[in-house]
């Protein structure tokens, strides 16, 4: 047995006090009474994360060692920490847990496909954080609870705070992953996101090593069987956009596509809430009721109403729940191969065509430049809107290089012909601050009428700048908002921005040194 098992065996799995996969209503019992959240007018648990409202990416690691030294793509994304911290650090958690009256565990899985899924295990101080987990990942059957053997573990200990001089780490907060010892180890955060993260970045190193491609993308499947990607960093509309009523919902950010298909990794959806409205998105919004998790929603004091506009606390107030509480989904969350994939972008200095369709190279190109406008609240320190360019439409939760992934997904793009198409859901008619954000109606319009294959043979005009081919008419939508130029004002201002945004992808694309002339060509045209 190894190390750390000895060490979990003893001070948490035997712990007398260990509450082992309690259900929805014990879990909210617990939270009440032990006055880690409130209950809501919507029956949802509402809880605060402190400073910490975001991921936090510079305190996130991976273990080094000999087991996956060469497989890692080693920089600022993945920072290696040695094996001697990891262990010390893990046994001070172990201890810091084992002095708790309670702890929670969760058994369950990562991955709806049987032949794909992962069994794991997590270990939590917080009563809220397990309701979180149980929400976001799989829960096991009866039967297989009875059998299940964690293959991964995630320890979440977030009133441990590390001491940078003697731990190893850049502050107080650590995010650690050993592939060798099949742990990750959370502290000194009580962002309950970085616990569904990690297992993310897990599945993104094991996958591949199954032929399989895992994606940062929420999906879809309509009424013919017909399956949608939409990929995307958070808050570009992956969860809003494939909540359709009109299509059943696959799952909302993380995906892997085997050869039998699409199946979600997770069990559940992690929606932001800044600005939800019934009206706007009512799947959403009636999701969010009794076992419901809202983080950092800000309440009425005596109607206990969530008041989903107030961003006090943060703009990345977010709602956790599971499924099932989608009306319109697939389950179990499996489908066939996908025909056609959108990639999302907020787009802030308004230069990108709200909707073009992209060639086999194109689409690489963008898969692999992964840009969108970081937005306020999403990570420490993001006040407003930044470009910023994440390989994949997921840089932050990659262990492999970004070509790894790049090259199965253009494989499966020919093997299946997807269509794909480039979607920018940031602003129009001027950049952030003089523009404003293109409508969701327009957008939706948009997306229906490239899923319903309205624009793979439709008339298109060529846009100067991004070699994009943008449709010349899309029902529901007004013909000069598809050409950013035309909503534009000053178009000096315009040919300025949209040369700035060229020059950034250039300057971003030239690491990607190994990729061919004919993606290389496919992107920008950059006149400095």
């Amino acid at each position: 047995m190894k190390t750390v098992e000895r060490s979990l065996q003893k001070e948490i799995l035997s712990h007398e006090n260990l509450q082992v996969n309690l259900s929805v209503p014990l879990l909210v019992e617990k939270i009440l009474k032990r006055k880690e959240g409130v209950l809501t007018a919507t029956g949802a648990v509402q809880a605060s994360t402190g400073a910490y409202t975001g991921r936090s990416p510079r305190d996130k690691f991976i273990v080094r060692d000999a087991s996956s030294d060469d497989d890692i793509s080693w920089g600022a994304v993945n920072q290696p920490i040695d094996e001697e911290s990891f262990h010390h650090l893990y046994e001070k958690v172990m201890k810091h847990l084992a002095k708790q009256k309670e702890i929670y565990q969760f058994k369950g899985f990562a991955g709806a496909d049987p032949n794909y899924r992962l069994p794991i295990q997590v270990i939590n101080e917080y009563a809220w954080h397990n309701l979180f987990a149980r929400q976001l990942f799989i829960n096991p059957s009866v039967e297989e609870l009875a059998s299940h053997q964690a293959e991964f573990t995630v320890v979440s200990a977030p009133t441990f705070k590390a001491d940078p001089k003697i731990d190893g780490t850049n502050s107080e907060t650590f995010i650690i992953i050993s592939f060798k010892e099949r742990v990750v180890l959370i502290g000194g955060t009580e962002y309950a996101g970085e616990i569904k993260k990690s297992i993310f970045s897990v599945m993104n190193y094991l996958l591949p090593k199954r032929d399989i491609l895992s994606m940062h993308c929420s999906a879809n499947v309509g009424m013919e069987g017909d399956v949608a990607l939409f990929f995307g960093l958070s808050g570009t509309g992956k969860t809003t956009l494939s909540a359709d009523p009109y299509r059943r919902l696959i799952g909302d950010d993380e995906h892997g596509w085997s050869p039998n298909g699409v199946f979600n990794i997770e069990g559940g959806c992690y929606a932001k809430c800044i600005n939800l409205s019934e009206e706007k998105e009512p799947q959403i919004y009636n999701a969010i009721r009794f076992g419901s998790v809202l983080e950092n929603v800000v309440l009425g004091e005596e109607s206990r109403l969530p008041d989903y506009d107030d961003v006090s606390l943060t703009e990345n107030t977010r709602a956790a729940y599971p499924l099932e509480n989608i009306v319109n989904t697939v389950s179990p969350s499996i489908a066939g191969h996908p025909n056609a994939i959108i990639f999302l972008t907020a787009d802030a200095s308004g230069t990108l065509p709200p909707i073009s369709k992209l060639t086999k190279e194109q689409a690489m190109y963008h898969f692999l430049s992964g840009y969108t406008s970081k937005l306020a609240g999403t990570e420490r320190g993001v006040t407003e809107p930044q470009a910023t360019f994440s390989a994949c439409f997921g840089s932050p939760f990659l262990p492999l290089a970004p070509s790894v992934y790049a090259e199965m997904l253009g494989e499966k793009i020919d093997q299946h012909d997807s269509s794909v198409f480039l979607v920018n859901t940031g602003w129009t008619g001027g950049s952030y601050g003089v523009g404003e954000r293109i409508k969701l109606s327009y957008t939706r319009a948009m997306v229906h009428s490239a899923l319903e294959g309205e624009l793979n043979n439709t008339e298109t005009m060529t846009d100067e700048v991004f070699g994009l081919e943008i449709p010349v008419h899309v029902p529901g939508v007004p013909d000069d908002l598809l050409y950013p130029k035309k909503t534009w004002t000053d178009k000096a201002g315009y040919d300025t921005a949209a040369q700035s945004l060229a020059m950034k992808f250039h300057e971003n694309f030239a690491k990607f040194t190994k990729a061919s002339d004919e993606i290389k060509q496919a992107g920008p045209v950059y006149k400095g």
